[in-house]
């Protein structure tokens, strides 16, 4: 599997492996007082029924103050929210930080533009943690 070209999804290269990138992306959030509310490791999950896939693992996490003013302007925001990062490792081995574009999340719920700071951050972070 190689990064998407999707509409929507934007892949950044991480310079760590997979464990390290989402230790990293762990402690940034903690940092910034950001609740991660869940964390999905679909390689492990995979392992358990026998089945074999690259590490791959997905970051939930947000903030109900940042969240809601946009489930109240949009209520369809809640099907992307809380903010999502999947940190993968591709075939050749290289690691990826995935989330959905801030920008493909106003468009596809007809956010107000000042709100678009609410999410951007998603952005910063998956740069952050990559590094």
């Amino acid at each position: 599997m190689t990064p998407t070209t999707n509409k929507g999804i934007i892949d950044k290269p991480s310079n760590h492996s997979v464990e390290q990138t989402v230790e990293k992306l762990k402690n940034i959030l903690q940092s910034k007082g950001v609740t991660l509310f869940a964390l999905v490791d679909h390689s492990g999950e995979a392992e358990k029924v026998g089945m074999k896939m690259s590490p791959t693992q997905l970051l939930i996490f947000g903030s109900p103050k940042v969240g809601t003013p946009l489930m109240l302007a949009a209520p369809s925001t809640a099907i992307d929210l809380p903010l999502k990062i999947l940190i993968w490792e591709d075939l050749q081995g290289r690691v990826w930080v995935s989330y959905n574009s801030p920008e493909y999340l106003k468009e596809r719920h007809g956010l107000p533009q000042e709100l678009l700071q609410n999410i951007a951050v998603v952005e910063t972070l998956a740069a952050e943690s990559g590094e």
